[in-house]
């Protein structure tokens, strides 16, 4: 199983990137699905999650800025950042939990840079 996040980019403060994560491999439907992110010397703090049946959640600091979304059919989850700060600079990681036979994984791909010039 494995996530390929993409996206990332360069984006003056105010503007907007949308990033995306596609889960393949296997017989994997994920449950939750998210997006986490690391600033340089910060730790890594979740900024949005996504159920299966649709429930949302976000990190107070991206509140009625970022939405996340998902297409079940396509096992894709995405991340909609508008009006970004340059505080929202880090690396973005796409995580995904869920069954797979026997076993319950809890998923993390690889990063993609997001950088926001003041």
């Amino acid at each position: 199983v494995q996530l390929q996040a993409s996206g990332g980019g360069l984006v003056q403060a105010g503007g907007s990137l949308r990033l995306s994560c596609v889960v393949s491999g296997d017989i994997f439907s994920p449950n939750d699905m998210g997006w986490s992110r690391q600033a340089p010397g910060k730790e890594r703090e979740l900024v949005a999650e996504v159920s299966s049946g649709g429930s949302t959640k976000y990190a107070d600091s991206v509140k009625g800025r970022f939405a996340i979304s998902r297409d079940n059919a396509k096992n894709t989850v995405y991340l909609q950042m508008n009006n970004l700060k340059p505080e929202d600079t880090a690396v973005y990681y796409c995580n995904a939990d869920g069954d797979l036979g026997s076993d319950y994984l809890f998923l993390t791909g690889r990063g993609t840079l997001v950088t926001v010039s003041s």
